[in-house]
């Protein structure tokens, strides 16, 4: 795949660019931010020089600039949203260690606690320093992207025209709450942790922290078909790349989550939404998130299918082909 090729060759080959500033919900600013992204496709200019086939894609809560390769099927030679007719524009978002975040600005717990809205208003700024846009044809989240796609909607109605949201809700609640401040306990428990000033990696805390979120990736039809030992050494594989990660970055992207609900400002939404959900999906079961936000959001369209991957089959997105090829041609025909 042609795509597939092009995005490695991006991945190991990511620009830079630096905010000249940047202002937090709290009023706090910070200057020189840097942006880690990566472009996919050619911009189209109207008469007035504005991008007019920009389409953003906004990766999760342990991804970054990348993950862009979840939506390869979505958006390769001869897909319903081609490389060949549209811009992509993937960056790793605020609080991502490769762009901006406590542990690579060296503030570490000094750095302003950011909430899902200045991770929306980060991608903004970046779009108009970087390629003076001010619209979007659309947004594509997957799990915490879709926080920002739709927080980006319900906030600036005209920003975009239209909206694909993976896997993802309008809050942050029940055990998908639970599992991630359970995470930011044992993180914090660490008396080296030391309010986020602690001299040396939290290798034992994160991996430990890691490992409660073992269970909830895949289905449960998935992990009960593995034997005991391969449920050890997966445990194993994740809490070991968990270790890896900075203890403030974890803490401080887990409490922007817990944070996030929109349920009151989804009616301000009028862009079409199309929202994808996988029935074994543990993090946001179709019916305690897809289902309802389907009903709160006046233009929406909602898919859902099985996969034993659960949270992660979003990669899978072209099994919903059929019914993501309608809603493209709606808002074609809306002239959005």
């Amino acid at each position: 795949m042609v795509v597939l090729k092009l995005i490695e060759e991006l991945l190991s080959n990511p620009s830079y660019y630096k905010l000249k500033d940047f202002t937090f919900e709290s009023g706090e600013v910070l200057k020189d931010l840097q942006v880690e992204y990566i472009t996919l496709g050619e911009a189209d200019y109207d008469s007035k020089g504005n991008i007019q086939n920009a389409i953003l894609y906004c990766h999760g809560s342990s991804g970054d600039f990348g993950s862009i390769k979840r939506i390869k099927d979505l958006i390769s030679e001869n897909s319903l949203l081609t490389y060949k007719k549209y811009f992509f524009i993937c960056l790793s978002g605020l609080g991502s260690p490769k762009s901006s975040a406590p542990s690579t600005t060296n503030l570490k717990s000094d750095f302003p606690n950011y909430s899902i809205t200045d991770m929306a208003n980060f991608q903004i700024v970046f779009l108009k320093e970087k390629f003076n846009i001010n619209h979007l044809k659309g947004i594509i989240g997957n799990s915490m992207g879709g926080f920002i796609a739709l927080t980006l909607a319900s906030k600036y109605p005209d920003y975009i025209d239209f909206v694909i949201s993976l896997v993802s809700s309008y809050k942050v609640a029940g055990h998908n709450y639970a599992a991630s401040k359970i995470m930011n306990d044992i993180i914090l428990s660490d008396p080296d942790y030391n309010n986020g000033k602690y001299t040396k990696p939290l290798r034992k805390a994160l991996k430990l922290a890691s490992k409660t979120m073992y269970t909830l990736g895949l289905s449960r039809e998935y992990y009960h078909s593995l034997s005991n030992k391969e449920i050890d050494e997966g445990i194993e594989e994740l809490s070991s790349e968990g270790s890896l990660d900075d203890a403030n970055d974890v803490v401080y992207i887990n409490n922007a989550c817990h944070y996030y609900d929109i349920e009151d400002e989804l009616k301000n939404i009028e862009v079409p939404v199309f929202i994808v959900a996988i029935n074994q999906d543990q993090y946001f079961p179709p019916e305690l998130d897809a289902i309802p936000m389907s009903k709160k959001i006046k233009n929406s369209t909602m898919a859902i299918y099985d996969s034993e991957l659960g949270h992660i089959g979003s990669s899978d997105i072209l099994n919903v082909e059929k019914e993501l090829k309608e809603f493209l041609s709606g808002v074609d025909s809306n002239e959005c």
